[in-house]
C-alpha cells in the first residue's frame, strides 16, 4: 500500500478519535440526568479521558518501546473500542469515570504513533501534509462523528452513541491490522527520552505552548453547549458543532499545505495562538446578532486544530536524537492541557460562573500562552545558535529524526 493510502488508514483511527474525545461535551446533560449527577461532575468524565489520554503513552513507554509501530496501534484501538463499549453499558458514575479513563488511555497510544507513523510512511517535503492529514482526521469525527452521535442520541439515548463510537473504533482496527505497511522505527519513546527531550530548551518552550492553548481550546469545548445556550440563548447544538468541526478540519488540513509552503512554523504556530484567544474573547457577546455565534465558532475551529500541525512539525523536523520523544511529549501536553482546562472550566460552574462568562477566562490563557512564546523564543534562539549541529524550529524540509530512524532502523513492527 503507497503511502497516501497508509495515512489515510492512520487517519480514520483519528476520525474514530476524535468521535470519541468530542462528542462527550454533546452528551454530557443527558448522561448527567441518566446518572443523576449535575453537568459540571458529568464533564469530569472528559477529564478522565484527556488525563489518561496525556499520561498513557509516557507511563507505558518502556514496554512500548520494544514493540513496532503497527503493534502498539493495534494494542491502542483494541483498548479504545473495548472502552466505549464499557461505557456503553455502565450503570454508574464511578463506572463512567474508569471507561472513561480507559478509552483515554488507548487514544494517548494511538495518536502520537500514528502521527510517527505518517511522517515515516511519505517523503519528508509531504511531511506536513501527512501530519494534517492524521489531525484532518480527527477534525473530521468532530464535522461527520460527533453530530451523528449527537443525532443517534437524540433518537436512542446517549449509549447508542457510544456503541457508534465503539463500532468506528473496531472498523480502524480491521483496517491497520490488516493493511497498514511495515513502519521502520519504534513507536514509542522511552521515558527516559521523552524527559530528556524536554531538558531542550526548544522542546520544553513548544510544548509549554502547546498545554496553554489545549487548556483554553480543549478545555472550553468541554462546556460549549451551556456556553452556546447562554451567551446566544442556542437551544439545539448540533449545528453549531458542525460549524466548528467543519472549521477543524480546513484548519487543520490548510496548516500542512502552509508549513510546507513558507517553512515557518513557529511564526504560524503563535499566529493561530493569538487568533484563537481573540476568538474565543468574543464568544459572550456573540448573541448581539442571528446567526452572529457562527464567527468566533468557525474561527476558533480553524485555528484550534491548525496550531497542531505546526507544533508538531516543529518537533519532528529538529535535527537531534529524540524528536520522535518529543512529539509524543508533545501529545501528551494536548491532552493534559484539555483535563486541567476541563476541571477547571467545571470548577468554575459549579462556584457559580455564568457558563457565558467562561470564554474569557479561556481566552486569557491563549493570549499567555503568546506571550510564552514571545518571551522564551529570542532566549531559546541563541541557547541554539553555538557551534556544532542544533535543533532549528523554522524548517520544513530536510532530514528530520523520524526520517532518520527510517533510514536506519531495522523494521519492527509485525504484531
Amino acid at each position: 500500500m503507497g503511502g497516501t493510502r497508509a495515512v489515510a488508514l492512520l487517519a480514520l483511527g483519528s476520525f474514530a478519535v476524535g468521535t470519541d474525545a468530542y462528542a462527550m461535551a454533546g452528551l454530557l446533560p443527558a448522561i448527567g440526568a441518566d446518572l443523576d449527577v449535575s453537568v459540571s461532575l458529568a464533564g469530569q468524565s472528559v477529564t478522565a479521558f484527556t488525563l489518561c489520554y496525556a499520561l498513557a503513552a509516557p507511563l507505558f513507554s518502556a514496554v512500548l518501546a520494544r514493540w513496532g509501530t503497527r503493534t502498539v496501534l493495534v494494542t491502542a484501538l483494541l483498548v479504545f473500542a473495548v472502552a466505549n463499549a464499557g461505557t456503553a453499558v455502565t450503570g454508574s458514575y464511578a463506572g463512567l469515570l474508569g471507561s472513561r479513563a480507559l478509552a483515554g488511555a488507548g487514544a494517548g497510544l494511538f495518536t502520537p504513533a500514528a502521527a510517527t507513523a505518517a511522517v515515516a510512511l511519505v517523503p519528508p517535503e509531504r511531511r506536513g501534509r501527512a501530519l494534517g492529514m492524521v489531525l484532518g482526521g480527527m477534525s473530521a469525527g468532530t464535522v461527520l462523528g460527533v453530530p451523528l452521535g449527537l443525532l443517534v442520541a437524540a433518537g436512542s439515548g446517549w449509549r447508542a452513541a457510544l456503541w457508534l463510537i465503539t463500532g468506528l473504533g473496531l472498523v480502524a482496527l480491521l483496517g491497520v491490522a490488516t493493511a497498514l505497511p511495515a513502519v521502520r522505527g519504534a513507536a514509542a519513546p522511552a521515558l527516559r527520552a521523552r524527559l530528556g527531550a524536554l531538558a531542550r530548551p526548544g522542546v520544553a518552550v513548544v510544548v509549554a505552548v502547546t498545554f496553554t492553548q489545549t487548556v483554553a481550546s480543549l478545555g472550553l469545548y468541554t462546556y460549549l453547549e451551556p456556553v452556546l445556550r447562554q451567551a446566544a440563548g442556542v437551544t439545539g447544538a448540533v449545528p453549531y458543532l458542525w460549524v466548528w468541526g467543519i472549521g477543524g478540519v480546513c484548519g487543520s488540513l490548510l496548516a500542512g499545505a502552509l508549513v510546507d509552503r513558507t517553512g515557518r512554523p513557529a511564526l504560524l504556530a503563535v499566529t493561530l495562538l493569538g487568533t484563537l484567544g481573540g476568538s474565543l474573547a468574543l464568544l459572550p457577546w456573540a448573541g448581539a446578532a442571528p446567526g452572529l455565534v457562527l464567527l468566533p465558532l468557525l474561527l476558533w475551529g480553524a485555528v484550534g486544530w491548525a496550531f497542531v500541525v505546526p507544533q508538531q512539525h516543529r518537533l519532528l523536523a529538529q535535527e537531534a536524537p529524540g524528536s520522535a520523544a518529543a512529539v509524543g511529549l508533545n501529545s501528551s501536553a494536548t491532552y493534559l492541557g484539555g483535563a486541567v482546562g476541563s476541571a477547571l472550566g467545571g470548577l468554575a460552574l459549579a462556584q457559580g460562573l455564568d457558563a457565558r462568562w467562561l470564554p474569557l477566562p479561556a481566552a486569557g490563557v491563549a493570549l499567555a500562552g503568546v506571550l510564552l512564546h514571545l518571551a522564551a523564543a529570542p532566549r531559546v534562539a541563541r541557547r541554539d545558535s553555538g557551534p556544532g549541529p542544533h535543533p532549528t524550529n523554522d524548517v520544513t524540509h530536510g532530514g528530520g529524526a523520524a526520517d532518520a530512524t527510517a533510514a536506519k532502523s531495522p523494521e519492527r513492527n509485525t504484531p
